[in-house]
């Protein structure tokens, strides 16, 4: 109940604030500016209160257009910095609150341009990072009005708050579905000089907000992913994997690195060759984030490792002798289910040679005996018993793996050892056709009719 009094009252004073700010853009006598910026300064006081901004008792009360004239150029500073400070919280609100900014968009954007000062391209960019961040519809309304171009540019010059506020709104902006804006932003002149430069030399809260940009740069554009993999924006992502204990940097770099990996073929078959110190200091920084505590750095660098392992025989020896894969065989029967799920794709793919169509993948014998022998059967039987459908999958196609490539027929006795023909049984009458075939077809051929007569003959 007080909250809700004070709630009304708060949106009471903003009814108030707006009839004021009303007052005041249209008074002209004496001390005229100083009245508009008070007003304003009051105005984005109340929007920036509370839990609960009253933003809806602002755009009830007719704030917008009151904002967007205030936005009007050759504006002193401190008028413009107030008011797209205000259009910034409002930004901020509910999705509907949101839309609202729609008639301030221009305005907010032609202040990107090189007429504003840096305070006041900074605000609005902030502003309209808020109004990206809230939608599609939103981020193509921006782009059609031509944000991304004047945004890239404030990525250009070596000023650290400015640059930082404009790799967030950008990194809102080009964040999809569509993969045009990720294109548009890496072709404009000067910009991947620009995060390279920021990956190299910024602090670590500007380099943050520049991965966020080379996160979905790498994962919505193959133009965008081709041209980082062949600048040295790969080996910058290591430098700050290796060098940073920030969880807040490691996330993005990380992902991006997973990103132009997974994303390029020719990373993987060309840049990351083993033997190259490139790919050991990969190998190495994805060690040191399997050991960390933070479990979405673990899962994430369990991703990148999996797609390295799905490469060529020598990058899979490559993980396979490294301090990798004592981590991943612990992770899998220690670690929370999406973090098995991930070491599970590594651990398998580790297990099989490439191979071309659709025939049943060669065995990597030595690795499959050493894993199997090192513990891993029993965390693959265990994702054949979840719900999750994928990781269901994973394990029965390990559990083929064994049954076929375990020397002296020992497959089906390890995998009956540890209950794997009951596991398999559950899917006898599965609702998903493909794992039902699959694991009826493992049980038949497996353990039909025969299973265990050579025993019993002894």
């Amino acid at each position: 109940m007080i909250i809700d009094e004070e709630q009304s009252i708060l949106e009471a004073q903003t009814s108030s604030a707006v009839e004021e700010l009303k007052s005041a853009v249209s008074f002209q006598g004496k001390g005229a500016m100083q009245k508009l910026v008070g007003a304003l300064r009051e105005m984005r006081r109340l929007l920036s209160k509370s839990e609960f901004p009253p933003v809806e008792a602002a755009i009830k009360a007719g704030a917008i257009p009151l904002l967007v004239q205030c936005l009007s150029f050759g504006s002193p500073d401190e008028q413009l910095l107030e008011a797209a400070w205000c259009l910034t919280n409002i930004a901020a609100g509910k999705p509907e609150e949101t839309k609202a900014l729609l008639p301030a968009l221009p305005l907010l954007i032609a202040h990107l341009g090189e007429k504003s000062s840096l305070p006041v391209a900074e605000q609005c960019a902030w502003a309209l990072g808020n109004v990206a961040g809230e939608g599609e519809e939103l981020r193509s309304v921006l782009l059609c009005q031509g944000a991304l171009p004047p945004l890239a540019r404030m990525m250009l010059p070596n000023k650290g708050s400015t640059v930082r506020t404009a790799a967030w709104a950008l990194s809102n902006l080009i964040k999809g579905p569509d993969h045009k804006a990720a294109t548009e932003l890496i072709r404009v002149d000067g910009v991947l000089d620009a995060i390279l430069r920021h990956l190299r030399k910024a602090d670590e809260e500007l380099a943050t907000e520049v991965a966020w940009v080379v996160v979905y740069l790498s994962a919505l554009s193959n133009v965008a992913t081709s041209m980082l993999v062949k600048s040295d924006a790969l080996q910058l992502l290591v430098q700050r994997l290796a060098s940073s204990n920030s969880l807040q940097l490691l996330i993005p770099v990380l992902r991006s690195l997973g990103n132009v990996i997974a994303g390029d073929s020719h990373t993987i078959v060309a840049v990351l060759l083993p033997g190259c110190e490139i790919t050991d200091n990969v190998i190495e920084v994805l060690v040191k984030c399997l050991k960390s505590e933070h479990r979405v750095l673990k899962k994430e660098a369990a991703w990148v490792l999996s797609n390295i392992a799905a490469g060529s025989i020598e990058h899979k020896q490559l993980i396979y002798s490294s301090e990798a894969a004592p981590l991943l065989l612990r992770l899998l029967s220690t670690a929370p289910f999406d973090i098995r799920k991930e070491v599970a794709y590594v651990l398998g793919n580790l297990c099989v040679a490439p191979t071309e169509g659709d025939g049943k993948p060669n065995l990597i014998s030595e690795h499959l005996v050493s894993l199997v022998g090192r513990g891993c059967l029993p965390g693959f039987i265990d994702l054949v018993r979840s719900a999750d459908t994928e990781a269901a999958r994973l394990g029965l196609q390990f559990m083929e793996l064994v049954l076929r490539g375990m020397p002296n027929g020992e497959g089906p006795k390890l995998v009956e050892q540890e209950d794997g023909i009951d596991a398999m049984e559950r899917f006898q009458f599965h609702e998903n056709e493909d794992l039902r075939n699959l694991a009826n077809a493992l049980v038949d051929r497996y353990f039909g009719e025969d299973y265990g007569l050579d025993e019993e003959a002894e």
